[in-house]
């Protein structure tokens, strides 16, 4: 159930107006978490609404034409973050695990989602200068999902946990989705 409502706190995030705050959206953050506490078999609901979210903010809120190819290393993101949740945080939650969750997470995606942008895009001179003038172009984008990951993670994997230690609470367990 909290995986759904994450799930939810993502899309909207992303359709919130983000003017000022660069990219603040509960994503990555969101998909680790579902991707730890939710069957494999179920993966295909975070990668359906992210992909129509990602369809509607292209169409309807940015006015562009709707290219699907372009579209697919975020996609092929999408699924690997939950991977990697369900390989990091999937058998046990520990402070490590999510911390490297928490570090991996933004990470993979600024590498994918920059060398995206260099590689297919014209903005950019195929050289290694204009790689690395597209990715420190991200750095601020990547500080803000670092940011949100890290607090979507810390709520979502370490209220329950607090919750389990020092009160010993059963809630905890509904709390972090099991």
């Amino acid at each position: 159930m909290i995986a759904y409502l994450l799930l939810l706190v993502a899309v909207l995030t992303r359709l919130a107006p983000h003017a000022g705050w660069l990219n603040f959206t509960a994503v990555g953050g969101a998909l680790l978490y579902f991707g730890a506490r939710r069957p494999r078999r179920e993966m295909l609901v975070p990668l359906a609404a992210l992909m129509a979210t990602d369809y509607f903010l292209t169409v309807y809120t940015y006015h562009y034409s709707f290219a699907w190819m372009m579209y697919l290393p975020t996609w092929a993101w999408y699924a690997m973050a939950m991977g990697l949740g369900q390989i990091l945080l999937g058998a046990r939650s520990t402070f490590v695990r999510t911390a490297a969750a928490t570090l991996l997470g933004p990470t993979s995606f600024f590498v994918v989602s920059n060398y995206a942008v260099w590689a297919a895009g014209n903005m950019y001179p195929k050289t290694l200068a204009g790689l690395t003038t597209c990715l420190a172009a991200g750095i601020p984008f990547y500080r803000n999902d670092l940011v949100s990951t890290a607090v979507l993670l810390g709520v979502a994997l370490g209220v329950p946990a607090l919750l389990r230690r020092f009160h010993g609470d059963p809630a905890a367990a509904v709390l972090a989705g099991k």
